[in-house]
């Protein structure tokens, strides 16, 4: 028996099944049964969802009519919070979400950061004054305008769906594009409530479209490489990214991308709260499913002893606290999937072929529950040149590396083809910034202050991505500019 709504797919303002009816089941992580059905989207339906983005932006006013798209936004919204019990539901049977994880980054962080994007755009310029300047014996008036790019395709993830679909669609409109929205085959209803509610809010025909389907790669590379998409959104991982890049190029798309990473939070000896900062930085947080966590722990040499003790007694202490659907304390529950267990499980076994000592978990636990539970894991005695501490797991394994002194944590840390999150703990504020300030990450965290909120710009360096998430400068991302000059 199906738990969700099924999942239609909104295609030029009318939600519809799937050419010829066709379906896919919904697998709920917490018991690997369906709790759901969804549309699983035909090559001709993707094809009329370009269809109808691009002649929404090319034939109507959407990108320029600035207020009119802020209020139907607005509304969205509006709708999404009197709708939140839905999305609470869509967060712990879709994506496996625990309560604590619910009530906060999965369905609250989503509607918050997305007030926060419409707090913000009154802050966005249409123009800009560039002044007069004479050239070539004669004056010339010049400004800048800022347009929407056109179609934006948005690929998104399985792990926080409602928050990265947020970001992604409510940028884009408030840009002023038009949105083809193709979400993770794990969780088509966290895609699929966007459509159902813009046709409630009362969304023009074309401006909004969701596309699902139980393939990965075909709808999506169709939106990547179709030359009537202009822009592709993705957040994922870092091999797919790459993929999308090469893809892209052929039609010169514009691509901003969210990766991966392979944070380094580091606690100095001088941390005043030494033992409760060793003890918060096990990882098990929505099953260690984030690609801003923070999974390798970097702990002075002088004090390591002291941190593998204190980690042997909060992981022992956790032991019987995850896991628990109806437990509104929860923090930890399964992995999303069958196959991200068994990649997890994986690399467990490659950290104990590297030589690494598993502190605490390491085991599938389907004693649990018929769905998909691996213990929360702690790896000690790592080497950042091992796998463990070099790749990107996507579970809840945490590997902590011991450093000598500041240079040696900063290096460590710089040490990874990562840069998107990081922390500094320190009994010093000013020390605390000094290694902040050379770490290249997109984001970092200073003695538990909170770098990620929806006004503030997201991404990463290196291998984490390209362009910003949030803010203003993520609507901006969906912006051109065009220079106009003038005599007169």
């Amino acid at each position: 028996m199906t738990i969700l709504p099924e999942s239609l797919l909104f295609i030029d303002g009318e939600l519809r099944r799937a050419e010829g009816g066709k379906t896919y089941e919904n697998i709920g992580p917490w018991t690997g049964e369906v709790v759901g059905i969804a549309a699983d989207a035909s090559p001709n339906d993707v094809e009329a969802a370009i269809v109808a983005a691009r002649r929404a932006f090319d034939t109507t006013d959407w990108s320029t009519a600035h207020e009119r798209r802020f209020a139907l936004v607005q509304k969205l919204w509006e709708l999404f919070v009197a709708n939140q019990e839905r999305l609470e539901a869509i967060a712990r049977y879709e994506v496996g979400a625990p309560w604590v994880a619910v009530k906060r980054a999965q369905v609250a962080n989503c509607l918050d950061c997305w007030k926060d994007l419409m707090d913000v755009y009154p802050k966005l310029h249409w123009e800009k004054d560039y002044g007069d300047k004479q050239t070539y014996g004669f004056t010339t008036h010049r400004k800048a305008v800022y347009e929407a790019v056109g179609v934006v395709g948005a690929i998104t993830p399985w792990n926080f769906p409602l928050f990265v679909n947020a970001e992604k669609v409510v940028s884009a409109l408030l840009a002023g594009c038009t949105v083809i929205l193709k979400p993770a085959p794990d969780t088509p209803s966290a895609g699929a409530i966007f459509g159902e509610l813009a046709k409630e809010a009362g969304f023009p025909p074309g401006v909004l479209n969701v596309i699902t389907s139980s393939d990965p790669a075909t709808a999506g590379e169709t939106l990547v490489t179709d030359p009537r998409v202009d822009l592709i959104t993705f957040t994922g991982s870092t091999g797919i990214g790459k993929h999308i890049m090469r893809q892209g190029a052929e039609t010169m798309k514009r691509v901003f991308l969210e990766l991966g990473g392979k944070s380094a939070k580091i606690i100095l000896e001088d941390a005043p709260n030494f033992a409760q900062d060793v003890a918060q930085s096990i990882l098990v947080f929505h099953a260690g499913q984030g690609c801003a966590v923070t999974s390798r722990l970097l702990v002075p040499r002088s004090r390591y002893a002291e941190a593998t003790h204190i980690l042997k007694a909060t992981y022992d202490a956790f032991s019987t606290r995850w896991g628990h659907f109806d437990d509104e304390a929860c923090s930890m529950g399964p992995v999303v999937s069958k196959k991200q267990l068994e990649r997890v499980k994986a690399y467990i076994d490659i950290g104990v072929a590297e030589g690494a000592t598993l502190l605490a978990g390491g085991k599938v636990r389907p004693d649990i529950g018929t769905g998909w539970f691996i213990e929360p894991t702690c790896f000690v005695n790592v080497t950042n040149e091992m796998r463990i501490a070099r790749e990107e797991i996507f579970g809840p394994v945490l590997v902590v590396i011991p450093f000598e002194d500041d240079e040696d944590a900063i290096r460590i840390a710089n040490d990874s083809p990562y840069g998107l999150s990081g922390a500094v703990s320190s009994g010093s504020l000013d020390r605390a910034m000094a290694v902040a300030k050379r770490i290249r990450t997109g984001s970092l965290s200073v003695n538990g202050g909170v770098p990620i909120n929806g006004d503030l710009p997201f991404g990463g360096f290196k291998q984490s991505g390209i362009g910003r998430a949030w803010g203003v400068e993520g609507i901006e991302e969906y912006l051109e500019t065009k220079l106009i000059g003038w005599r007169g």
